[in-house]
């Protein structure tokens, strides 16, 4: 990948290399098209190209063999602190407990890594809304977590997105995540 190559490209190259083989979870869909999503709402948004590239990234380091190091040498030390921000700490605690963790980081956490969070998380459950209408309640099955649970945790991110976007691209993306939230859940209680 050459340097001239802009930024967005050179992430698509690296996270397509990085996720092959791999597919999103109980599906037989490319794992590398996720990534995609987020990044194409940022993109559409108006963000800047560092915040989509750091989208097309965001789950090297928690899904794949890539570490910090090559991030931060292909991409530079900001677009590599965005992706670590998009990760996981410790992938061996529980699952409430890594979504607590998500849920208090996102809550003092800059701007571009609310953006990254918040085109991750729409593309998620904008996922759970169609395998839902294709699927009805047995899509459940392929989480950790069932309904329930997730619906706590989306509900929470939904509140911080929320609060912490007042305006401009965010602001879009958070009502976006917030229309899907009730389409999945309902509306709130």
């Amino acid at each position: 990948m050459s340097q001239a190559t802009p930024l967005i490209f050179r992430a698509i190259e690296f996270a397509a290399a990085a996720h092959a083989g791999q597919y999103r979870k109980g599906t037989p869909v490319p794992y590398i098209v996720h990534p995609l999503n987020a990044a194409r709402m940022l993109l559409l948004a108006g963000c800047e190209e560092h915040v989509a590239a750091a989208a097309v990234l965001h789950d090297v380091l928690e899904d794949t063999d890539r570490t910090f190091e090559d991030v931060e040498r292909v991409f530079g030390r900001r677009v590599a602190e965005l992706v670590a921000n998009a990760s996981e700490p410790d992938r061996m605690a529980s699952w409430e407990e890594r979504k607590r963790h998500t849920i208090t980081f996102l809550r003092e956490a800059d701007e571009d890594t609310l953006l990254v969070a918040v085109a991750d998380k729409l593309d998620n459950i904008r996922s759970i809304r169609e395998d839902l209408s294709l699927r009805g309640e047995v899509a459940w099955t392929r989480f950790r977590r069932g309904r329930k649970e997730q619906m706590w945790y989306y509900r929470s991110l939904e509140e911080v997105f929320r609060e912490r976007f007042n305006g401009g691209a965010g602001h879009c993306l958070a009502e976006s995540f917030s229309n899907e939230v009730g389409a999945v859940f309902g509306p709130a209680e």
